[in-house]
Order: structure tokens, then sequence, then C-alpha cells
């Protein structure tokens, strides 16, 4: 995933603390959408030459665009990391499952006086695995939701025609001129309408534009019915690129309507890499859609951040963005005392105030993903260089597709210096479990094990 919104009235006071915290007098709202499979590659802004995307493109050209995002390669290892502001080691229990123990950002506003509402895709009951209360449709109540608009809450059915979504509890009636796309952004505009004078959280995880890819309501072949809920046609990825620009821009329109836009940050990102079926032409080169693996395509997302009121200098940024940082950015803003996330916060780099840049970022990736095999690992990178706890060492800005692993042997000073530190940076997380396929056999020795990591990783990636 992976839009933000963060609405900020009146002047910002800046005060000294260990993380840079940064002290707002009014509350702000925030608005987060972040898109299903979409990687860095499919963005105008970023250059593809085969998607159209001006809102977000525009979005980018009057903000902040990143590129340096990286999220989980896959959607609930990611799911789990930006709600809850934790490294996958300690609360990625299965594919499909939030655990109902933890704090969620949606949490975090509710208890500080704002209206929530997540919309979209959910997916995390832990149906996948017939968990203990998976028909649960108070579980988005739970985790700090006031309103929600689900697809995937109790079951599975289609997310685009004819769309299985749960509204606040009741499942709505839609037959196949209904589109899911459509029905959630028409819930948002609603929640920011009628909540426009009270401080809101929207958090809209997207079902666009994940895989199946069948025609939108502006496809030429959306008039044929036998298409639109039946296939998986990659030349529809297209279409449904453009159609998740053009939700974005009603979302934005509904903010401008309610007088809400000057004051807003818009942050626009993926969850996690382009699906495998599709081949992307981006300044003229191919790049096939990695989601699952754990290849540079797989996790650098798209990421737009847009404040009319307070981004002066538009610009283009390469710090490292890990997808712990987003609810330590929500925690900075609303000031809390004492934050319990493992992020970076973002405000200071958003207002261009001292930021300072992560020197390493470090992904645990166990997708747990069925009984189907994935890439799995632990590796840590910096903008150049790619350290693996298998010992595999990349220079891959270069080596995108991470074929020739660099022999140490033959390593540079600097290099080594690079190996050393990023090997060092490794030790702050743990191993990965057995791969045993279903992943969640070994999850109760995991959890022991994380929990003597936690403050290494804080140190190590603040």
């Amino acid at each position: 995933m992976k839009i933000l919104s963060l609405v900020f009235i009146s002047t910002l006071v800046l005060s000294c603390s260990n993380n840079q915290s940064i002290k707002v007098s009014s509350k702000p709202n925030v608005v987060l959408i972040m898109a299903d499979d979409i990687g860095f590659e499919a963005l105008g802004i970023n250059g593809t030459d085969d998607y159209k995307t001006p809102v977000l493109d525009s979005l980018a050209r009057n903000g902040i665009n990143f590129t340096n995002a990286y999220s989980q390669p896959l959607c609930t290892p990611t799911r789990v990391k930006i709600m809850t502001g934790k490294p996958n080691y300690i609360n990625y229990e299965y594919f499909t499952y939030l655990n109902p123990n933890q704090k969620t950002f949606g949490n975090l506003f509710q208890e500080n006086g704002y209206k929530t509402t997540i919309v979209g895709k959910w997916q995390l009951n832990g149906i996948q695995y017939d968990l203990e209360n998976n028909q649960d449709l108070n579980r988005p109540y739970h985790f700090g939701f006031d309103e929600y608009c689900l697809w995937w809450l109790r079951e599975r059915g289609d997310r685009f025609a004819n769309p299985n979504i749960v509204q606040n509890g009741k499942k709505l009636e839609t037959n196949m001129d209904d589109y899911g796309a459509d029905i959630f952004s028409d819930f948002i505009v609603d929640f920011i309408e009628k909540n426009k004078d009270d401080p809101f959280f929207v958090y809209y995880p997207m079902a666009l534009v994940h895989d199946p890819f069948r025609p939108t309501p502006d496809s030429k072949d959306w008039n044929d019915l036998d298409k639109r809920n039946v296939g998986n046609n990659p030349k529809y990825f297209s279409d449904m690129v453009t159609y998740m620009d053009k939700v974005v821009g009603k979302i934005t329109d509904a903010l401008k309507k309610n007088n809400l836009d000057k004051n807003t940050i818009l942050i626009f990102l993926g969850d996690n890499g382009t699906d495998t079926k599709v081949v992307t032409l981006n300044n003229g080169k191919e790049i096939k859609g990695s989601k699952g693996g754990s290849i540079k395509f797989a996790s650098n997302v798209p990421m737009i951040v847009n404040w009319n009121k307070h981004i002066k200098d538009s610009r283009t940024s390469d710090a490292l963005i890990d997808f712990t940082d987003f609810y330590t950015t929500f925690e900075d803003i609303l000031d809390i005392e004492n934050p319990d996330s493992y992020g970076k916060s973002l405000l200071p780099l958003i207002l261009n105030d001292g930021y300072k840049q992560r020197d390493v970022l470090i992904t645990y990736y166990n997708p747990m993903w069925g009984t189907r095999v994935l890439d799995r690992g632990v590796y840590a990178q910096n903008k150049t260089y790619k350290l693996y706890k298998s010992g595999k060492f990349f220079k891959y800005s270069e080596d995108l597709f991470e074929e020739n692993s660099l022999l140490l042997s033959k390593l540079s000073e600097k290099e080594n210096e690079i190996y050393n530190f990023l090997k060092k940076s490794l030790d702050s997380v743990p191993d990965l479990p057995k791969e045993n396929h279903n992943g969640w056999k070994e999850r109760g020795k995991q959890v022991k094990q994380s929990n003597k990591f936690n403050l290494i990783w804080q140190l190590n990636t603040k």
C-alpha cells in the first residue's frame, strides 16, 4: 500500500527531544491511501510509458516524491507493519491476520479524539487459517475505527464488479453495475463531509490494482457483462491504474470542496511491488512485476506527499523510508509522550526541518503464504548495497535483479566498511524460523526470541 492527509490549522512549534518531536497546537486530519500491488515503476511521475496517472503526478509535482520508500514484499506483512508500526518479526503471525492483541494507528487516533474510518481491503480476520472469531464483524471497531466499509471482512467474494462489501456490520446489496472502488470512494467522500468540522483519520487500503485484472467502468469492455467478473487479463492493468488515479482525484476534490485542501497532507503509497503477471515499460526498459520476491522491484513502492500550505519547496527525496515510519510520524503529530513504535518520524522531513536520514533500512520478510514457497529473507540495505543474513552481498543499485553476489575477497576498502556496517545492523534482528511453508509453527519461539532484539532495532534504525 497503500494517501495520507494531515491538516495543520495553526502554527507549528518545535520542541527539542531525542526523536525531533514537533508539537502541533491544533489536531490535524489524516487520510492514508495505500494502493494494492503497485510498484514504484508504475506511476507517470516515476517514468512509466504505459499508464496514465495525472492526479498523482500533479500531487507529486506540487509536493514531495519519494524514490526510496520500501514496503514488505507482500500485502499482509505490509499491512500488519504499517498499522502497528512494528517490524514483522514482532507481530506478523499468519498471512491474512492481525492479532486482536495489537494496537493500530486507528486506536492511536481514536484515543486522541479523532473520528476514524477504514475503507477498502481488510483481509485481516484470519479466515484463511480458520482462526478464532474470524467471522467477527466488529474487528475493525476493536482496532480503533468508528466506521468501516470493507471487502473480505468475513468472506471473500468479488472486490470489483458486484463486490462483496460489509459496511458497518451489514452486507451491502450489490449487482453487476456496482463497482467496488466507487462504493469505497463514495463512503470516504461522505465521511469527509460529515466530519469536516472535527479531526478525522481515514485509512483507505485500496482494492485496486490487485488482480483479477478486469475492466473498470471506464474501460471499453465494461459493457460486456461477461468480462466484468470473469477472467484475469493483464491487458486491463493499465485501465485499473488509471481508475485508481481517478479515485484519488475524487477524494482530493472532496477535500477542496470542503476547504480542507490547503491544510491537508496527501500521502499516497503502494503496499508492495507490482504483480508478477505485469510487465511495465519504464523509461524505455521493461520491468517485470516482482511482488513476493526480495529484489528491489518487490518492495520499492511509490510514495507521494502533498501539503499545499507547508511544502513550499516541491522536491524529490531519496531518503530511505520504512513502513514503520508512518505510525511514528502519527505519534509525533499527536505529541505522544511515550511513543512505542519502531520507525523514524517523517514530520521533520516533510517540513524540511532538520530531518536526519537513516543510514540503513532493515527488512525481516517471512511471507507465510500458505503452501506456496516465496522468497524469504532478512536483509539490510543502504541506497546502493544490500546484505542478506545468508551472506549474499549485492550492489543492488546496479544489479537490480541481484544476479551477481559480490565476492568478499574482492571488495574495495569502502565496500568492506559498508559490508561490516550492514552486517552489524543485521545483528539487531532475529533469524528466520526454519522454513516449513506454513511458516507459523515456530511462531511462539520466534516471539520469545524477538523480545531481546527490540531495543537494538530501535537504536539501529532511528
